[in-house]
């Protein structure tokens, strides 16, 4: 809303900003007969309907010369007495709404609309464009989050600088001129003009600056990224052709994280600058940067298809993991890319078995992450066990079923080399972990699977219903306790049972459903002799405790090992309605 007012107070090639014209909304609404509507909320200005804003489009000669008016608007407004502050220190800029957009636009404007006025305007900015408000601006509005400025550093972002981001080559030439411009400067990044113009596309501006015989292509940045590396980092193929048509620019040359031209653009999906790069004899399709990531690894990992088929073709190595042992084909299948499996599948070298260095397959992460037709694709090779294991002994089955993907689960099942009861090195079996995390349809595929056991305990002794109830998954407690082979009163290692347990986490509806079953103890204590209304009382859990006073069968007095009551613990903890609740009862010692 501000941005608007102040932008509306403009007067074209003023140097003095008068707050004075600077317009109440009420009155900008009022000259707007009805078709702009106020967001306080939001405090910004909108159009009445979106059919407002189809038309202002299609009928463009309502406003002839709009973006050389937006550019001589924004212009006037930066070359202002209020603008012209130097970046040391930083004044307050919340008297100047309108700067940012002027900073970040008034040069896209320009290039789309050049007047001469605004040329004019743009040299005075830009011939002080260092020291002024407008640079730091736009730097941190352009700039990665890490080379944002600090309060009161400069960005040492120069006019051309700015001229060559925006591409406009009109004003480039004029600045050049100057004769005073280091085309080779970088900003406070070390990111050159050439590094701008590269990064943005603009493919004129780096015509311009290719043909300056000063001019050093392979300049590095901070991060030590060449305008080669900014180019194929954004897509922009012309501009990558054009450097890489002088034979001085280094095609291959990484940054300071080891990542190549290529490398960007295999991960970001370029195919056009990808084939550019894989023309060429001098640059190596199989480099790896600092972690271990070759161009096929990255474009695997995103599920770039075309890319990895270049690739491929270029007789890289498919099998090549990075420094943690994650392969191409790990990655695209964790992705679940399964075209990318696909391709890589139909390559000899690729060893669809091959674990990471933490013993994870691409099969078992395919599983993990819930991707049944990447899963179906490596259970078709004969070489890729369903019964793979990584180093903490989890299998397939038992990853789906603990990640909540039914349709994994559901493949799994279907085969008949597939051991539904197998526990992982900590007895963990896929009915207990589906369990633990509330999976009801898993538990439910599983309990109707033949030869499950659904009592089947942990290494520690807790069986599903029990992690199911600490859980508070009422559902899946009450399809265990349906089952007439589980044992609803089973303790753990530490002589915790599912009441105690739920008890103890305030899951009112599980202590519900276990307190109807007649053989189940309401009053059994831990090894620490800590019953089911000890712990809820110490925990304050006060619907639990109503719960279990009504039974007749709980002796509220009794002691844990250390002899302390549930009414003790309660007042120790703090729990005053709980104290209250047990003091109601006449059976409770007060003493």
């Amino acid at each position: 809303m501000d941005e608007l007012c102040h932008a509306l107070s403009v007067e074209i090639g003023s140097t003095h900003f008068n707050n004075d014209n600077v317009p109440a909304a009420e009155t900008l609404l009022a000259c707007c007969q009805g078709l702009v509507t106020l967001d306080k909320e939001a405090s910004t200005f909108r159009l009445m309907h979106h059919t407002l804003r189809e038309y202002l489009c299609a009928h463009s000669s309502l406003f002839p010369h709009a973006h050389s008016v937006m550019a001589e608007t924004c212009l006037t407004y930066l070359t202002s007495d209020q603008s012209k502050v130097s970046t040391k220190p930083r004044p307050d800029l919340s008297n100047m709404p309108f700067l940012k957009y002027c900073s970040r636009y008034w040069g896209t404007h320009a290039r789309r609309e050049l007047s001469d006025q605004a040329r004019s305007l743009a040299m005075g900015l830009l011939d002080q464009y260092e020291n002024h408000l407008a640079a730091n601006s736009l730097f941190e509005q352009i700039s990665d989050p890490h080379n944002f400025l600090e309060a009161n550093a400069p960005s040492l972002f120069t006019g051309l600088h700015c001229a060559s981001f925006f591409g406009i080559v009109d004003i480039m030439n004029d600045l050049l001129r100057g004769g005073d411009c280091d085309v080779n400067r970088g900003d406070s990044a070390g990111i050159t003009p050439l590094a701008w113009a590269a990064r943005g596309g603009q493919e004129q501006a780096v015509e311009l600056l290719l043909g300056l015989e000063a001019i050093d292509p392979n300049k590095l940045d901070n991060n030590d990224n060449t305008p080669l590396g900014w180019a194929a980092m954004n897509g922009h193929g012309l501009v990558a052709e054009k450097l890489l048509d002088r034979g001085d620019v280094n095609p291959d040359k990484p940054n300071n994280e080891g990542y190549t031209p290529l490398l960007v653009a295999a991960a970001e999906g370029y195919e056009s600058v990808v084939k550019l790069l894989l023309e060429r004899g001098d640059v190596n399709p199989d480099k790896p940067n600092n972690e271990g990531f070759t161009p096929l690894f990255v474009a695997a990992g995103f599920g770039h298809e075309s890319v990895v088929k270049q690739l491929l073709d270029q007789e890289v190595n498919p099998d090549k993991p990075d420094n943690e042992g994650h392969t191409p084909l790990l990655v695209a299948a964790a992705g679940g890319h399964e075209s990318v499996v696909k391709q890589l599948l139909d390559r000899k070298g690729v060893n669809p078995y091959k674990p990471d260095n933490e013993g994870q397959t691409p099969i078992l992460v395919a599983a993990e992450k819930g991707h049944e037709s990447v899963v179906k694709l490596l259970l078709d090779r004969e070489d890729v066990s369903p019964e793979n294991l990584d180093n903490e002994g989890q299998k397939l089955l038992l990853v789906a079923a603990a990640n909540g993907h039914e349709s994994v689960v559901k493949l799994l099942l279907g085969r008949g080399d597939v051991n539904p009861n197998k526990p992982d090195n900590e007895g963990c079996t896929p009915l207990f972990a589906a369990a633990g995390f509330g999976h009801e349809s898993i538990v439910k595929l599983l309990l109707d699977r033949k030869g499950v056991n659904p009592d089947k305990p942990g290494n520690e002794d807790y069986t599903p219903l029990f992690v199911a109830a600490g859980g508070g998954h009422e559902s899946v407690v009450k399809l265990l306790l349906d089952r007439e082979d589980v044992n609803p009163d089973k303790p753990g290692k530490e002589g915790y049972t599912s009441l105690l347990v739920a008890a103890a986490n305030g899951h009112e509806s599980v202590v519900k459903l276990l307190l109807d079953r007649e053989d189940v103890n309401p009053d059994k204590p831990g090894n620490e002799g800590y019953t089911p209304l000890f712990v809820a009382a110490r925990e304050g859990h006060e619907s639990v405790v109503k719960q279990i006073l009504d039974r007749k069968d709980v002796n509220l007095d009794k002691p844990d090992n250390e002899g302390q009551t549930p009414l003790l613990v309660a007042a120790v903890n703090g729990h005053e309605s709980v104290v209250k609740l047990l003091l109601d009862r006449e059976d409770v010692n007060a003493n």
